[in-house]
């Protein structure tokens, strides 16, 4: 057995949305490190994606695009498949939260964050189908890889309430996607992260250690950790799990005792 064929994605193309920070970022520099041809990433912000790329050189193409509506999804496949006859990976990750208290929580927090965390994710994978088709075969499967959250398994005390559902609604929607697609020679999985240091996750970012504390590993995620998982599920190593998402999160979902909580 060749471990390194077990686990690179050498000559693969791949789309990250949301690929330009937190998540996204540590997933595309996972790829790139694993081989990948091509990292297309997408996000709304174009200064982001600008860094991003210069940061991470000739590999990673920006595409900005925002994908909380439909003609939003349609635009961004069009550009893909403009440039891509095939497209081995796509990794849905681009979401938004938001925050109210219940009694005044707004109508435009609510569309906002279920359009682009659900909506978004369904309607891209949509309308990608034919260009991942192109790559997909029984011995190399395509891959889809949808970011959830623990938020979707474990409640927590936030008042973020479409983000939580709209986090329970992907998880569900995988399952769905799976069954659709495995035939197809499409494996949809999910990752479902718990506390990174990223700019939707300020508590992780800002305070590391009490954030720590909490977790039953005591330490918020790092790059390498949602990288490898990524890689792991992108490549022949991950080729048999189908319609699961797996829990990045140190054992906050399945492993934590009554009375702790975290912000994930």
């Amino acid at each position: 057995m060749d471990l390194n064929s077990l686990f690179n994605l050498n000559g693969r193309v791949a789309l990250v949305t949301g690929g330009s920070r937190g998540i996204g970022r540590m997933i595309v520099e996972g790829y790139l490190a694993a081989g990948c041809e091509r990292v297309y990433i997408s996000a709304r912000k174009v200064d982001q994606i600008e860094q991003t790329v210069a940061d991470l050189g000739g590999k990673v193409i920006g595409l900005p695009a925002d994908l909380s509506t439909v003609d939003g999804c349609h635009s961004l496949a069009h550009q893909i498949a403009e440039r891509e006859e095939k497209l081995d990976i796509l990794v849905n990750n681009a979401g938004a939260a938001w925050g109210a208290e219940y009694g005044s929580f707004p109508e435009a927090g609510w569309d906002r964050t279920m359009d682009l965390n659900v909506k978004g994710l369904f309607f891209l994978t949509q309308a990608l189908h034919g260009t991942m088709k192109n790559a997909a075969s029984f011995e190399r499967p395509a891959k889809i890889i949808n970011i959830a959250s623990v938020d979707g398994i474990k409640i927590n005390p936030w008042q973020t309430y479409p983000y939580q559902a709209s986090k329970a609604a992907v998880i569900h929607l995988t399952r769905r996607l799976a069954a659709e697609l495995a035939p197809q020679n499409i494996l949809v999985s999910g990752i479902a992260p718990g506390a990174f240091p990223s700019e939707m996750n300020k508590v992780a970012r800002d305070h590391e250690d009490a954030v720590g504390q909490n977790i039953p590993f005591p330490r918020v995620g790092t790059t390498e950790d949602m990288a490898g998982l990524a890689i792991f599920l992108a490549s022949r190593a991950g080729d048999y799990i189908c319609g699961d998402t797996i829990a990045c999160d140190g054992g906050i979902a399945y492993s934590s005792l009554p009375g702790n909580s975290i912000d994930a």
